[in-house]
């Protein structure tokens, strides 16, 4: 019985042991970490980096780092950060100032960046094997463009070309096999001509076999910019001699979108949307609005996102073309005017639409320019809307301008008008033709001032 008693106790203490080192060593596990960490250039143009963990759907906040005085910064990851596709952020406006990183969980990773010559990597294998595919496939592809650009009538040496393409992207697929980094290396395979083609023929296939191997539902890809960067480098790069840029946009637009059509519209919103904003950026509103109208607001619509649908469709009401929203004159002191819609008046060939505010020093620099310049030009009004919080200084200041239509935007930011035309921020100025048709949108009063100049020119 003593034994038995004993030879328990001897286990309880055995157990008890056990069971401590198990509590000790499970945050140890937690707390496994790998770091990424990297070295910023020049050091004082960036303070923090912000990492990111992206999905198909949405990037989730993993950390941040303060980038030291030396340009050096460090993030630590612990057993709970999964493999998969990350997105350091360096600066704002965060979708234009970031790069991916490849994470597998089983490596730490050493990088720099330099805001002219971009990223690399003194470790990792992920993205190592990927820097250094992408370099030496743009060297074979820069090999190409080289003899197509000589004339070259060496058909040998083009199909030499052509094989050490095809041999080095075989080699590192082979390098990549069971890494993050496949998925994009096989996606990018390039067409590879059997034999030497002239550049007309190569081009023309090049283009037909752009997206052979590109997934739309490969989550690796969707977790990523590949897909966003390889819509964008088919819509604006390749192009058909017998159409004018915005029908190649068009055109090629289409191709994407039937490439994607299975995809899911999460992510045919978030390819298409910012391939609609990089027209709308670009002042292209033909393409933009062919996006929002064929593809976008459907997608819209079927995923009940009411932000983006008021966006695509104020933005086709605000193009230049389109009828310029009505809206109420006020009580005005001038005749004809009292009591009157913008779209009821006919008192000028062109009107100046102008958004502004008391309390808004650009406008108190911009307008009494506007002011001046319109002094000689008897077909041109003025039609100014004050956005205020509340009356006492615009009824001063409107009296300055008395040669403009004013109209009292009460509620300022809160306006039904401000809200009709988009307005963010003021001064912002529209120009309508004789029928209140928007014929230009000039970013500030220079912008003004250069369209009625250029305008007199034509004439």
């Amino acid at each position: 019985m003593l034994y038995s008693l004993l030879w328990l106790n001897n286990c309880f203490e055995r157990n008890m042991k056990r069971l401590i080192f198990i509590v000790f060593l499970i945050p140890g596990l937690l707390i496994a970490q790998h770091t990424i960490k990297g070295v910023f250039t020049p050091a004082k143009e960036y303070n923090i980096a912000l990492l990111y963990k992206v999905t198909p759907i949405i990037s989730e906040y993993v950390a941040n780092a303060e980038i030291q005085p030396d340009g050096s910064f460090e993030f630590k990851l612990d057993s709970t950060i999964t493999k998969g596709v990350f997105r350091l952020v360096y600066a704002v406006p965060q979708e234009d100032y970031n790069f991916d990183i490849l994470y597998n969980a089983k490596e730490d990773i050493e990088l720099s960046f330099n805001s002219e010559t971009g990223v690399s990597y003194s470790q990792s294998v992920e993205n190592k094997l990927l820097s250094s595919y992408t370099t030496s496939m743009s060297m074979v592809t820069q090999s190409i463009g080289n003899y197509f650009r000589q004339n070259s009538g060496d058909t040998l040496a083009l199909s030499s070309i052509f094989k050490t393409q095809k041999e080095t992207q075989l080699s590192y697929e082979e390098a990549a096999e069971g890494t993050i980094a496949l998925e994009f290396i096989k996606a990018n395979k390039p067409f590879t001509p059997k034999k030497a083609l002239d550049v007309k023929s190569y081009v023309s296939q090049l283009k037909k076999h752009y997206f052979d191997h590109v997934d739309f539902n490969n989550s690796i890809l969707q977790s990523s910019s590949f897909l966003d960067e390889k819509m964008l480098n088919y819509v604006f790069g390749m192009t058909t001699k017998s159409l004018d840029d915005t029908e190649n946009y068009k055109a090629n637009i289409d191709v994407v979108c039937n490439e994607m059509k299975d995809a899911p519209n999460e992510v045919k919103r978030i390819l298409l949307y910012d391939l609609w904003q990089q027209m709308v950026d670009l002042k292209i509103e033909s393409v933009a609005n062919y996006i929002s109208e064929k593809y976008l607001m459907d997608i819209a619509v079927a995923l009940n996102d009411q932000e983006l649908l008021h966006t695509l469709i104020l933005y086709k009401d605000l193009s230049n073309g389109s009828e310029a929203p009505d809206f109420a004159l006020g009580h005005q002191e001038q005749k004809n005017i009292d009591g009157k819609n913008l779209l009821d008046i006919n008192l000028a060939k062109t009107y100046v639409l102008v958004f502004w505010s008391t309390g808004c020093s650009h406008c108190l620099d911009e307008v009494p320019q506007l002011q001046e310049f319109m002094k000689s030009k008897n077909e041109i009004k003025v039609i100014a809307v004050a956005l205020e919080d509340e009356p006492s200084k615009w009824n001063e200041l409107s009296e300055t301008y008395s040669e403009f239509i004013h109209v009292y935007g009460e509620g300022k930011w809160d306006n039904k008008i401000g809200d009709d035309y988009g307005i963010t921020s003021t001064p912002t100025y529209f120009v309508l033709n004789k029928n209140k048709e928007i014929i230009a949108k000039p970013e500030n009063f220079e912008g003004v001032q250069a369209f009625f100049e250029d305008s007199k020119k034509e004439e």
